[in-house]
């Protein structure tokens, strides 16, 4: 008996496996057909084609872009050390809203639709491309794998940081015990031999282990509930003032708010960053080549502004990322240039390749597709995860009424005046 079972069970596995194996047979033989058979234009285009004008818009499209994406990520950069654009202000998490409902309008509004209005097109067969809703599924497998990217960066960052810092405490527990048998008992200063603060890089900046170092080292125990919250002015109130001790012999003058201090927050500050930029680039990339590739003034035009805007708030939201992951000044400065010349590039490479690409064959249209749907996904999981849910769960901004009600108000406005675009670009 239990050889039939096993043997039907064999007979139903070779069955279930020839069938599929015919079927993604034929779905991608449609797929290569589709992409190699249609070619499709667009009459509205065509009579809008002008290639002296479209070039002339296209270095009009790079400076516009470019100096917005400096000036949305140099700000949050420049002015950490203002304190009216300190990231534990209030002014910089509006901002912050305000900008992740742009990223948040962008992903839904802008990419998302493009992404299904490529796949669905005309032209394309209608079999594989209109039985199955292939942009939504697109953005849900790129959101998935930002999710497993995030997770695994911060597995990682989190390892590393708790070796070293097991490290770091159990060189101190032996320096200290072995000076404490003859009853005196050190201060711990707040700087090390070379003078550089605990878990500091050389260049002055910190990196996430030592970040994570000196936390444990200078750790305190806060309140909770109610009384959190009535604590947290006083301790900012200290931080800002003259610093709080940690003994009768030292101080110091580090904040200890909700936010920049914590241990958790300062891993996953590093790896938002991370992430963030990895997000931006790829469909800035995609966004610079769509423009490049274009021929038509009556499609560059409303992208122009368009896509500055929307540089600036996606700048302005990586910058505060950056900033709060506290990287050294060449890190954070090689991050920065990187956003900012990404869309640029695009263009350029888009322009260079106009000759010979077509933007109207099914090939491109499906390229396009998904990698607009991709690239919707990765938007829509850095806003909603990294970004919103970041700052509006936090214990900060659950002590502020006047921040909660800003901020809710800036997050709207943001994603609504991004989808507002949407009408022109």
């Amino acid at each position: 008996m239990l050889f039939i079972e096993e043997l039907w069970e064999l007979q139903f596995f070779d069955y279930f496996r020839s069938k599929t194996q015919v079927f993604l047979g034929l779905f991608l033989q449609s797929i290569s057909d589709s992409m190699v058979t249609a070619n499709c234009k667009s009459a509205d285009l065509e009579t809008c084609r002008n290639d002296a004008a479209a070039f002339t818009l296209k270095f009009v499209a790079i400076a516009s872009i470019l100096i917005a994406g400096i000036v949305g990520v140099a700000i949050p950069l420049v002015g950490k050390h203002r304190r009216f654009l300190r990231t534990d202000g209030s002014l910089f998490v509006a901002a912050k809203a305000f900008a992740a409902g742009v990223i948040l309008a962008t992903g839904f509004v802008h990419m998302l639709s493009g992404g299904s209005k490529a796949l669905n097109d005309s032209c394309l067969p209608e079999y594989p491309w209109s039985k199955f809703p292939f942009a939504g599924f697109f953005a849900m497998v790129a959101a998935l794998l930002t999710l497993l990217v995030d997770f695994m960066g911060t597995q990682y960052y989190e390892r590393k940081q708790g070796l070293t810092r097991t490290t770091e405490d159990q060189g101190r527990v032996g320096s200290v015990d072995a000076v404490s048998e003859s009853g005196i008992v050190p201060v711990v200063d707040n700087k090390e031999r070379n003078g550089k603060v605990f878990g500091e890089e050389e260049g002055g900046g910190m990196h996430i282990v030592g970040m994570h170092a000196h936390a444990a080292h200078h750790r305190h125990s806060h309140p909770h509930g109610q009384d959190a919250c009535e604590g947290l002015v006083i301790v900012k109130d200290q931080a800002h003032g003259h610093g709080h001790g940690h003994g009768q012999g030292h101080g110091h003058g580090h904040s200890h708010g909700f936010g920049d201090g914590d241990e958790e927050n300062g891993v996953r500050h590093v790896v938002v960053s991370q992430v963030l930029e990895l997000g931006i680039v790829s469909h800035s990339i995609i966004i610079g080549i769509s423009l490049g590739v274009s021929n038509s003034p009556c499609t560059i035009r409303p992208l122009i502004a368009a896509l500055s805007f929307h540089q600036f708030f996606e700048g302005f939201a990586l910058g505060g990322c950056i900033s709060q992951a506290q990287f050294n000044t060449s890190s954070a400065a090689l991050m920065a240039c990187f956003f900012a010349i990404t869309t640029p590039l695009g263009i350029g490479i888009g322009t260079g390749i106009a000759s010979v690409y077509n933007p109207y064959s099914a090939g491109a249209l499906i390229v396009e597709g998904v990698l607009d749907s991709m690239s919707a996904g990765i938007l829509v999981y850095m806003a909603l995860v990294d970004l919103i849910a970041a700052d509006f769960l936090s214990k900060r901004m659950s002590c502020n009424f006047r921040l909660q009600v800003v901020s809710y108000f800036m997050l709207f406005f943001g994603a609504g005046l991004m989808s507002l675009l949407a009408i022109w670009a």
